[in-house]
């Protein structure tokens, strides 16, 4: 896909059915969430991951373009992932694939939703 008209492309992606204990492993989370961006194609900058109690975890890792973040449910097999990339190297799909294996998850829902709309983004410097 495309990003001829939008600075970036975001996926806003919920996975169900995981398995308990990769959800809580928060190694295991950053170890996953870093190796999706890398197979996205996505050139890293840092990370930071919080494991929660009695259970979660939640983590950030910044790409050169954009960001992949995670927050874990895990007692309810279940995770909230945000994939935002820029430009036309890296494909975030991928980077969404890569995860549901990694996860076990059961099911993916994901809507990907255009950031900085060219058109948009034109006009409103106009106007300033």
């Amino acid at each position: 896909m495309s990003n001829i008209n939008s600075l970036g492309r975001h996926i806003l992606a919920e996975f169900y059915g995981c398995a308990f204990d990769r959800l809580n492993d928060v190694e295991k989370v950053k170890q996953y969430m870093v190796e999706a961006a890398l197979v996205a194609g996505a050139e890293i900058r840092e990370s930071v991951f919080h494991k929660f109690s009695p259970q979660g975890v939640s983590g950030v890792v910044v790409i050169s373009e954009s960001h992949l973040a995670i927050h874990t449910w895990p007692e309810l097999g279940y995770a909230a992932v945000d994939v935002f990339t820029c430009g036309e190297k890296v494909d975030p799909w991928d980077a969404c694939k890569y995860l549901v294996e990694k996860f076990e998850a059961a099911h993916m829902t994901a809507t990907e939703v255009k950031r900085g709309i060219v058109e948009a983004c034109q006009r409103a410097a106009v106007n300033l």
